[in-house]
């Protein structure tokens, strides 16, 4: 049987590490020729093509998008998946973080998009997937910055999702719970007991623990599958139940 992916192209921004890694090892299972566009792309899988490449950069983007096409033979997916984080409250970050964090969360993934849109339209498969996140649809405490970008990669994956429906173009995002990724590490390694830290993420997610990246690489893969063309516009929250449930207290 031939696989979903087989003869499509996939680029997977921030695809070295965390979530991306486990999304280009998913594709790359399904058949494409996957590309990995990231800052550091010393870690990226070794069966993919590896492209240094600033999100927060437009001429940076534009070139890798055709070093990809070129290498390639076009491009059939986007993963949008680079971003970076935020803490604090909406007093807690001034007007710099603000412009840099939404530039790369979410300026970032119109940048991509927008330099990969001329090989879409040449796909019969056309899609993009874009990572938000369960700050989009939950208020956490302490997120303000975040939430607000994650909130507009929300309506961003809707607008775009019908600009280019008529293209053949679907657009989907999907909403990764707190999941266990180098990053989230890094955070928790920063806190003042890291251990209760952990276990208070674990606990706030309905199912009790951590989000695997391999689930929200499945997540991505169904949306981005050519299997699933009447799929668009829409979003998959991989939480653990978190956006949903309101689970009582164990007795």
């Amino acid at each position: 049987m031939s696989k979903e992916f087989d003869g499509l192209v996939a680029i997977v921004t921030g695809g070295a590490s965390g979530i991306g890694a486990a999304v280009v090892s998913r594709l790359l299972e399904g058949g494409a020729r996957v590309a990995v566009l990231d800052l550091n792309i010393a870690g990226a899988n070794e069966a993919a093509f590896a492209v240094r490449a600033d999100v927060g950069d437009r001429a940076s983007v534009v070139s890798a998008v055709d070093a990809v096409a070129a290498e390639l033979g076009g491009i059939d997916i986007v993963v949008n998946n680079a971003g970076i984080g935020a803490q604090g409250t909406v007093a807690d970050n001034d007007d710099d973080e603000w412009a840099r964090v939404l530039s790369i969360n979410v300026t970032g993934m119109a940048r991509v998009s927008t330099a990969a849109l001329p090989y879409l339209r040449e796909s019969d498969a056309a899609a993009i997937v874009n990572t938000s996140s369960i700050a989009a649809t939950a208020g956490l405490p302490a997120r303000a910055l975040y939430s607000a970008s994650k909130g507009a990669v929300l309506s961003l994956t809707r607008a775009m999702a019908v600009d280019h429906l008529r293209e053949g173009i679907r657009v989907n995002c999907v909403n990764p719970g707190t999941a266990d990724t180098p990053w989230v590490g890094r955070l928790l390694d920063s806190a003042v007991d890291p251990a209760a830290e952990r276990a208070a993420l674990a606990a706030r997610q309905p199912h009790g623990r951590l989000v695997e990246p391999s689930e929200i690489a499945e997540a991505v893969a169904y949306l981005a599958s050519p299997r699933n063309r009447s799929t668009t516009g829409t979003s998959i929250a991989v939480d653990g139940g978190m956006q949903e449930l309101r689970i009582r207290p164990q007795q």
